[in-house]
């Protein structure tokens, strides 16, 4: 029989020798892994990011869109145009309202100034009056002195020439006593005429 090989044992404490490059494997994919999981965050913060900001128009666009124009409808001319040309007619009414207010104005004030001055007028025509009544009592007043001092005869014959209510005047400003002596100097026809004269003002005198 043929002798059996005897094949070496192996020795105690000896250890297997590890497969390279398995280490360096695993660290490159760990870093692979961690890369891509990076790439997809920063991208979901970009379109977060984007979908919270409004959207921004770029300036050619803005400069390149035409302005939008306000399209009238055709049914609503008419209206349009009769509302334009009532807010024209207000429009003139009140500048001729303000035209005529203003001529009113100066119209009032010329009345108000004319009114004054015949006020003014007035005033000094009332003195004047005055005076002037003043003088003529003083007059009438010498005068019917000197009638009264003239002799009954004399200032008879001068009363037959003068109007009757003239001389109705004078003598009913006299005395009585001087009155009577002249009356009696007077032919009858003189005499009951300034008689009428005087009864008749003193009956247009109020009893009470």
């Amino acid at each position: 029989m043929a002798r059996k090989t005897a094949q070496p044992k192996a020795q105690p404490g000896r250890r297997r020798g590890r497969r390279p490059g398995r280490g360096t494997l695993t660290i490159i994919a760990v870093l692979l892994i961690g890369s891509a999981l990076l790439r997809v965050g920063l991208q979901a913060s970009v379109a977060i990011a984007r979908e919270s900001e409004p959207e921004k128009m770029p300036v050619e666009a803005h400069q390149d869109v035409a302005p939008q124009q306000c399209v009238t409808d055709p049914d609503l001319e008419p209206l349009l145009q009769a509302m334009e040309d009532r807010e024209t007619r207000i429009r003139e009414r009140e500048e001729r309202m303000t035209m005529r207010m203003r001529a009113l104005k100066v119209a009032d004030d010329k009345i108000t100034e004319k009114l004054a001055e015949l006020k003014a007028s007035e005033d000094a025509l009332r003195r004047t009056i005055a005076l002037a009544d003043e003088a003529a009592e003083s007059d009438l007043a010498r005068l019917t002195a000197v009638y009264e001092n003239m002799k009954p005869k004399d200032a008879a014959a001068l009363f037959e020439t003068m109007a009757p209510e003239f001389a109705a005047g004078f003598l009913g400003r006299m005395r009585p006593e001087a009155a009577a002596g002249i009356m009696t100097g007077l032919t009858p026809d003189a005499a009951y005429t300034i008689s009428v004269v005087l009864a008749g003002r003193n009956a247009e005198v109020p009893k009470e």
